[in-house]
């Protein structure tokens, strides 16, 4: 682990106000630790609609900040956190903390739980995003074969490509960062 940190803005302050101090924070972040690739919680539809925008718009500036550098930007579900880190996509946040601090072999879990919520985004990532670039590899080498095909049969169609994508934003209600190295002990690169 590089590093970890948490975002927070006063929930009373005005909504634009905190958007910029949340993308402020992250660009400090950016700047100080170059990370190759962001991940993203994904939002996902709750009973509590005001969480889901509040962790939509996080998100959004997180992909903001990232997307203006020019950096790839992956989104992870809560579960597939949960599950990458845990086993189990219905692990609560003390479940989460306590192998994100077994994972890395932390001396305490990280605080606040954001900060653990990052790490274990990061932690997914890095587990997932081999198979995941694997599978679009393969997607994109099917999409060029076609294309190829058009083309012979079709020369002036138009052939296109896709790329592939590849450290961590996680955002609640507030929002947390983290940069990873190596993966952990006991799992692949």
């Amino acid at each position: 682990m590089i590093g970890v940190g948490v975002v927070r803005t006063p929930a009373d302050a005005e909504l634009g106000l905190r958007l910029v101090a949340i993308e402020q924070g992250i660009e400090r972040w950016l700047d100080e630790h170059r990370p190759e690739f962001v991940a993203v919680e994904r939002v996902f539809s709750q009973h509590n609609v005001r969480t889901v925008m509040g962790t939509a718009q996080a998100s959004a500036v997180a992909m903001l900040c990232a997307a203006r550098r020019g950096i790839p930007v992956a989104l992870h579900t809560p579960s597939e956190v949960k599950a990458a880190v845990t086993g189990s996509g219905r692990a609560d946040k003390a479940q989460v903390g306590a192998m994100v601090t077994r994972l890395l072999r932390l001396d305490a879990p990280p605080k606040p739980a954001d900060a653990a919520d990052a790490l274990a985004l990061a932690i997914c990532h890095i587990w997932r995003a081999p198979a995941q670039t694997r599978l679009q590899q393969a997607v994109a080498q099917n999409r060029l074969q076609q294309a190829v095909a058009l083309h012979k049969a079709q020369p002036n169609a138009p052939v296109s490509t896709a790329t592939s994508v590849s450290t961590s934003v996680s955002t609640s209600a507030s929002t947390s960062v983290s940069t990873t190295a190596p993966a952990p002990k006991g799992r692949p690169a």
